[in-house]
């Protein structure tokens, strides 16, 4: 898999904030039909057809488990929606949420880019009108075991749990779930994702690409997207110090410090005490606002006491939970764990008969805090992949502080890659957007006034900005 792994004990403390979300118009659609044999066949069985609250939809949707691993019954929950329009023409993209230990249900698939969004009881689903799947083909998955409803059977498999682990049985999932969808083996096929996300995503393009040589295991990947991912730890160390600095989060005195006590590049940095202390209290400061989203308001009525608004989480690994938060209702996660929970939600998704429940989390804590292999840079991937002409876009929204726009800029400077269209805004619905710079082999762009999680903030924007992807096309340069 390309460079050496490094047991992951460099981010700091577990900061929990609570996401929220720009509210969608509840709409109707017509009902599905029965138009097209080819595809009903495939995924019969995990085909989702009363899905509580739900609103009608033009499209299919299925949801259930693929095995990754016969002997230690090891299987991981899939969600996937058809395009709503021309979906056999359409290309498929896999989105990836990170944590490590958070649901891509729970977050991409309920929170950002999914057609129905949790409504603020729990008791039903709002539709997207921004969903991606007017785009392409989604599947979300909740990846590694332990996380959402994937589960093993092997109680060993979570004391494993890392990036290689990942990478391998996600990529064994695909071709499983393609013997479930043979239609789309042979799709066009992208990989998004996001927070650390930015690890997992180009581990496996890179696992996909190398077994390509094989052309009995071929899958046609095209490309990989990525949102405020984490990159290469210490300039995502120092582009989070820097932004907070630069947002009046810290003070003068404080950034001074960490600039001339940290090493972000040595194996040993929190031996020194007055850089801890200096990290200590640049977490302390983002503590009282959402880290995700410097200038919305945080969760004050949560219920959920895993991530309670103002809660800190100390950790002996000095890490801090890359969660997925944002926007404008904070205490949205506290109403996907509600629905997901529902006997009737559980049963509709093919989790359980609806007697006998799993105990679903949006996170789980125990696989951050025990993650075993996290690669410290993934940036010699980005060489070979580009190298190896595939499409790479990476996107920041610029109002977070977790994985803010400086890190990424600060990781993607190691590249050197020639500038082929020089830094400049673009453009949605006559109003700037962002700005974005395209270099040979990758695209840049920044989120005007988004948070960790951009769809959330900027849902109209961040559909363009994907149809730009998917079509490989510049940004729209003009009003």
């Amino acid at each position: 898999m390309g460079t050496t792994v490094q047991v992951m004990g460099f981010l700091g403390w577990v900061l929990l904030a609570l996401i929220a979300i720009v509210p969608f118009v509840t709409a109707r659609h017509r009902p599905w039909s029965h138009t097209n044999k080819q595809v009903t066949i495939q995924g019969s069985e995990d085909l989702v057809t009363e899905l509580p609250g739900q609103p009608e939809v033009g499209f299919r949707h299925y949801a259930g488990y693929v095995t990754v691993n016969e002997k230690n019954g090891r299987a991981l929950f899939y969600w996937f929606y058809e395009a709503s329009i021309q979906s056999m023409e359409k290309p498929l993209v896999l989105w990836l949420n990170g944590g490590p230990g958070c649901s891509s249900v729970g977050y991409g698939a309920t929170q950002e880019i999914g057609p129905f969004i949790v409504d603020t009881d729990g008791s039903g689903l709002k539709f997207n009108p921004y969903s991606w799947n007017t785009e392409a083909n989604m599947l979300f998955l909740e990846s590694p075991v332990g996380v959402g409803f994937s589960y093993s059977n092997t109680t060993t498999d979570y004391d494993i749990l890392g990036d290689s682990f990942t990478a391998n049985n996600t990529y064994n999932f695909l071709h499983n779930w393609f013997k479930k969808f043979p239609t789309y083996r042979s799709r066009n096929f992208y990989i998004a994702g996001e927070s650390y996300a930015g690890k997992y995503v180009p581990e496996l393009a890179e696992l996909i690409y190398d077994m390509n040589k094989d052309p009995s295991l071929y899958i046609n990947l095209k490309g990989f997207m990525l949102g405020n991912p984490e990159t290469s730890d210490s300039h995502d160390w120092r582009g989070m110090v820097d932004y907070a600095w630069s947002h009046a989060v810290i003070s003068d005195e404080t950034h001074k410090i960490i600039q001339d006590t940290c090493n972000f590049d040595s194996n040993d940095t929190w031996s020194n005490i007055s850089c801890r202390n200096g990290v200590d209290e640049l977490l302390n400061q983002y503590k009282e606002i959402d880290i995700y989203s410097l200038y919305t308001s945080v969760c004050t009525n949560s219920t959920n006491s895993d991530n309670g608004s103002m809660q800190v989480m100390f950790n002996s690994k000095f890490k801090m939970m890359p969660r997925i938060m944002g926007g404008y209702d904070p205490c949205l996660d506290d109403y996907a764990k509600t629905y997901y929970n529902r006997p009737d939600v559980q049963k509709a998704l093919h989790v359980s008969d609806g007697l006998q429940l799993k105990n679903w989390s949006i996170c789980n804590y125990t696989i951050f805090r025990e993650w075993s292999e996290s690669r410290p840079s993934i940036l010699p991937i980005y060489k070979k992949l580009i190298e190896a002409g595939l499409r790479i876009w990476v996107y920041s929204g610029d109002t977070d502080g977790r994985v803010p726009v400086l890190s990424t800029r600060y990781s993607l400077s190691v590249l050197e890659l020639p500038i082929t269209r020089a830094w400049r805004p673009w453009y949605h619905q006559k109003q700037v957007s962002g700005w974005f710079q395209e270099y040979k082999g990758l695209t840049f762009a920044t989120f005007r006034g988004a948070g960790h999680a951009v769809p959330i903030f900027k849902p109209s924007e961040s559909l363009a900005f994907f149809a730009s992807f998917l079509a490989g096309e510049t940004l729209p340069l003009e009003r």
